[in-house]
């Protein structure tokens, strides 16, 4: 029998393993430390992702209140929420703050509304549904890294 190769997929790339046998690939998939996916991902993400701060650049500015929208482009208003949630810390703010924030930079929502929405599309959902506050999902921050942000700069 000739080489084994094996690819595996992973949300930073591409790990490529071979060996003589199925048996070699076994014992090295083992080997790994359990954390190893959790801690390269973090590695990956934070050396060669651009910070938000560099993404959000021209498009959103942090003041003491919030993130406020200052792109001069057309934005929906899921857009908006979709940015002031991506901006704000922990990606995420109670319905009444993410209203504030836009009527700061110029939009008027129907926050709660849009948010429950979003909801239903996948894009925010509530960490803890005793508490007011909604949380972008990671289907909702690759839609606004991936499309809003893409859109925008142009």
């Amino acid at each position: 029998m000739g080489k084994v190769i094996v690819k595996i997929k992973t949300a930073f790339g591409e790990i490529i393993m071979d060996g003589e046998n199925p048996q070699e690939i076994l014992k090295m998939l083992e080997d790994f430390p359990g954390d190893f996916m959790e801690k390269t991902s973090d590695l990956v993400s934070t050396k060669f992702t651009p910070t938000a701060a560099v993404q959000l650049k021209g498009v959103v500015e942090l003041t003491t209140e919030g993130p406020v929208l200052v792109t001069s482009g057309k934005l929906t208003h899921y857009e908006a929420i979709g940015l002031v949630l991506y901006a704000s810390k922990g990606k995420k703010n109670t319905s009444a703050q993410i209203k504030k924030l836009l009527a700061s930079s110029g939009v008027r929502s129907m926050v709660p509304a849009r948010l429950n929405e979003m909801t239903k599309r996948g894009q925010v959902f509530k960490p803890d549904p005793t508490k007011p506050e909604f949380k972008l999902t990671v289907q909702g921050e690759r839609w606004v890294e991936d499309e809003v942000l893409v859109r925008l700069r142009g």
